[in-house]
């Protein structure tokens, strides 16, 4: 397989400021989102708040995982790479997030390599409680709708409590009355950018 297919996201004044380092938003999408046309992808989460807006102060890429297929980070890592070499990114504020199947795939992806990023936020998904302790150090903010009958709420709290008991600090935000679209209300909260931008690698 060439490697997963992917999109990417300027500030509208990117190219007008050559040299620059910008932060750097890596999206997963969701199961419903997977196949061989990317404007599945625009249909859901961050890369359906960008719509029109010019004045977002991130990079965004995401990529496509094919139809039938999961996350696996093998490729994750190969795309990163393709990505790191194509934008003017900041390498210390590199960001990771994802929703549903994409949750799963931040979870799993930063428990591998936690040196990767500054600071994740899944959504919706579930990890290893296992690997907990690589995600430590890890700036995370975890979302889920308490209704989900999709992914169970258990899911996202089982890493919660996983990282809490081995030393860890993560945020956890549990929507009462959310079912599996808990994506909605958090990519559209400008909180949550607020909150990527005020962490760092190594910080």
């Amino acid at each position: 397989m060439a490697g997963y297919p992917y999109e990417i996201f300027y500030p509208g004044n990117y190219h007008l400021q050559p040299g620059k380092k910008w932060p750097l938003i890596l999206f997963l999408h969701g199961a419903g989102e997977r196949g061989s046309n990317m404007s599945n992808v625009r249909l859901q989460g961050i890369p359906d708040f960008l719509r029109g807006r010019k004045d977002f102060p991130f990079i965004v890429a995401y990529p496509q995982c094919p139809a039938g297929e999961y996350w696996t980070i093998p490729l994750l890592n190969d795309w990163y790479e393709k990505v790191l070499a194509e934008v003017d990114a900041d390498e210390s504020r590199v960001y990771l997030t994802g929703l549903s199947m994409g949750g799963y795939g931040t979870w799993y992806w930063a428990a591998a390599h936690p040196e990767k990023f500054a600071a994740i936020i899944p959504v919706c998904g579930g990890g290893e409680p296992s690997k907990a302790k690589n995600l430590i150090k890890m700036p995370t903010w975890a979302f889920h709708g308490q209704k989900d009958n999709i992914v169970p709420v258990e899911e996202t709290l089982q890493m919660v409590e996983a990282i809490r008991a081995a030393g860890g600090h993560p945020k956890v935000t549990i929507y009462p009355d959310a079912f599996h679209d808990s994506w909605t209300p958090t990519y559209t909260n400008p909180d949550i950018y607020s909150w990527l931008l005020g962490h760092r690698k190594g910080d």
